[in-house]
């Protein structure tokens, strides 16, 4: 709009009609370029003023008038007094942006915290990628903790955006974080994690109509226990992959459910933890869909199998977090359309493992 203005302004004094008095509307460009723009584009605006005031008064040789006089000082006036605004606006919005950020991580560690390196058997590391620009947190969901009955693993992606899912998260978050210390059995955790997330839906205005209609939560529970085996528990979930002496294969339940929240239209057999090989050596990735669902400009999704199985044998489970990481961006050229989240698990030698297993039951 600013320029737009200066440009009608030469057009009127270049025209028959210049008589017109154009100076106090060139003044108000520097005013409004200083709304939006910013003090570059303010002091753009005024430039620009300043430079169609030269030649409408050189074309109408009106130069040495107090009309003349008055276009540029008015123009200077306004223009320092914009940039001035600009900068103290843009001080103060820059601040409560930093505000808002620092409460943002705060609010990510304490919902979605990364996991410890080392828990009982296993080596570990986590990740998470928000898809909505500058946010920490969205509607994936992850957590692991050492238990007396072994390390137990949360995947989850609630379905939805904005503050809804994020309050789903919390909610799934906390009953896992409870249950997983004190249910014997694995299917009995996420039995926990369905029934709060089914009373929060029942709490009158917890969630927007549209939020309603497709509020569910894919789930992945997993326990590794001292024995060479990981114990799943999948609920409608991506299933994990095992990386074994540079070969991937996915971890298919036997018998599929239905994700938490759906559990009404469907009316097979209760839940049963399924048990997998889990060897010395071993990497075990649990993922989200915006993983194996973020696409390239051809429409290509992300080959996560082959990716992985090109990834060093030798690096820690946070260097293979990373690189995973930059050959995802990579493929999707910096643009996710969802959010990722990625837990990697090494098994260890068995004796190391032993010694801080006992460590941890000792603890408890």
């Amino acid at each position: 709009m600013p320029f737009a203005i200066a440009l009608g302004v030469l057009g009127i004094e270049l025209s028959p009609a210049h008589d017109l008095v154009t100076g106090p509307v060139l003044t108000t460009t520097p005013a409004l370029a200083a709304l939006t723009m910013g003090p570059t584009g303010t002091l753009s605006a005024a430039a620009l003023a300043l430079a169609v005031n030269v030649t409408t008064a050189t074309y109408n040789q009106a130069w040495g008038t107090q009309l003349v006089f008055g276009n540029f000082l008015g123009l200077l006036v306004v223009s320092v007094a914009s940039i001035t605004l600009s900068n103290a606006v843009r001080a103060r919005r820059q601040s409560e942006l930093d505000q808002v950020r620092r409460i943002a991580v705060a609010a990510q560690e304490v919902v979605l915290r990364p996991v410890p390196e080392r828990l009982g058997p296993v080596r570990a590391a986590s990740l998470y990628l928000a898809a909505e620009t500058g946010a920490q947190i969205g509607g994936d969901l992850y957590e692991a903790v050492q238990t007396r009955y072994g390390v137990r693993l949360i995947m989850g992606d609630v379905r939805g955006k904005g503050l809804s899912a994020v309050r789903a998260v919390a909610v799934a978050l906390g009953a896992f974080r409870e249950a997983a210390h004190y249910e014997d059995e694995l299917p009995e955790v996420m039995n926990h994690c369905a029934a709060a997330l089914r009373r929060e839906a029942d709490v009158p205005g917890a969630y927007a109509p549209e939020a309603l209609l497709e509020g569910f939560t894919t789930a992945l529970i997993a326990q590794v226990p001292d024995e060479h085996v990981v114990q799943l528990v999948n609920r409608g979930h991506p299933p994990p992959l095992v990386l074994r002496q540079g070969r991937v294969q996915g971890l298919m339940p036997a018998s599929p459910l239905p994700p938490l929240g759906l559990e009404d239209l469907e009316t097979g057999p209760p839940a049963k933890s399924e048990s997998y090989p889990f060897l010395p050596g071993d990497r075990l990735l649990l993922y989200t869909d915006g993983v194996i669902e973020a696409r390239n400009r051809d429409n290509d999704f992300f080959a996560l199998p082959e990716t992985i199985q090109e990834i060093r044998a030798s690096t820690t489970p946070p260097e293979f977090l990373e690189e995973l990481h930059q050959a995802l961006v990579r493929h999707a050229e910096g643009r996710l359309a969802d959010d990722v989240a990625m837990i990697l698990i090494d098994r260890v030698d068995e004796e190391d493992g032993k010694h801080t297993g006992a460590a941890a039951r000792l603890l408890t």
